[in-house]
């Protein structure tokens, strides 16, 4: 057995995961999974520059990484820097920083990689009898990215369109205690459908046999499909559900003011004011891919959530 620790620096939150692999299966045994929000993206799309502050976030939450990695050990590390470091022209200050603390350079990935490794981990929570091929969607703070596949990636493309950015963009003067107004929605959704029309040029929508939703936006939505009160991985991870129940739950995400979704059980404290963002992105995927396989001549059955993601597929590229 080999023991593996993976970070995964994305916009809004860094995570870790430390498993125990087998080379042979690529089976993993998590004995730590951990997320803090820090919001390193604050800003990016409007300035091209990580906030000093979010910086400083970032690396205090990366020490406490290392502390755990440290108690519990690892033969490998693996960090790993998605969207914002890659939009942000001062990323060097970041990369240094990290590379202090944990005496590994940190990878800032391009997109296309990232979405492999989504593909990658995402795979875990899959039924072996679900159709195919699978377009695994994981929707970040700063960017998405889509991977249609089987058994390895065949199209995929990474937008810069993340919770994040479409809150910062389109939702941040909504009034936080009414929810987002019916004239925001609809920009944020025409903006949405633009960059969607982009990526189709990249990914045939019409084959999706299973729709795979990962990452943060999508298991808070889902835990609200499923009524949950406080977060259970254990109930999110390969739950099956229909358009008609993610709506439902998109539209509670959406129309709630900010201290509702912060009151929710499963809510992570940092994700209630972008979450209607990243909800409408969601939705938005959804409606596109159900179009384009009714052209198809067939329906979208139910949605499968992951709770494997990018952060899995960095520990599993490890072996």
């Amino acid at each position: 057995m080999t023991r593996v620790a993976a970070i995964d620096c994305g916009t809004n939150s860094i995570r870790l995961l430390v498993a125990e692999t087998d080379p042979e299966t690529g089976h993993l045994n998590d004995l730590t999974r951990q997320m803090r929000i820090v919001r390193l993206g604050q800003g990016v799309d409007k300035t091209g520059l990580l906030d000093p502050e979010a910086i400083e976030r970032t690396l205090e939450a990366t020490r406490e990484y290392r502390e755990m990695i440290g108690r519990l050990g690892a033969d490998h590390l693996r960090f790993v820097a998605t969207s914002a470091s890659r939009d942000a022209a001062n990323r060097q200050i970041f990369v240094d920083g990290v590379r202090d603390l944990l005496g590994i350079e940190p990878e800032v990935i391009p997109g296309s990689e990232e979405a492999a490794l989504s593909f990658a981990g995402a795979g875990r929570s899959v039924p072996v009898e679900a159709a195919r091929p699978m377009l695994v969607v994981d929707i970040g703070g700063g960017s998405s990215e889509l991977v249609l596949g089987d058994s390895r990636v065949e199209q995929s493309i990474s937008i810069n369109m993340g919770s994040v950015r479409v809150t910062e963009k389109f939702l941040a003067h909504c009034d936080p205690a009414r929810g987002i107004d019916a004239a925001s929605r609809e920009a944020a959704c025409a903006w949405i459908d633009a960059q969607l029309d982009e990526a189709e040029a990249s990914i045939n929508l019409r084959r999706v046999g299973t729709l795979v939703g990962v990452a943060g936006t999508v298991t808070t939505v889902t835990a609200q499909a499923l009524g949950l009160e406080m977060y259970q991985p254990e109930r999110i991870d390969g739950a099956a559900l229909s358009v008609e129940e993610h709506q439902t739950a998109i539209d509670f995400m959406v129309e709630q003011p900010v201290a509702v979704k912060a009151a929710l059980g499963f809510m992570p404290a940092g994700r209630e004011d972008v979450i209607a963002a990243g909800a409408l992105i969601w939705e938005r995927i959804i409606r596109r891919v159900a179009t384009r396989v009714a052209e198809d001549g067939r329906e979208l059955g139910m949605i499968v959530t992951s709770e494997h993601d990018i952060l899995d597929g960095i520990a599993l590229s490890q072996l």
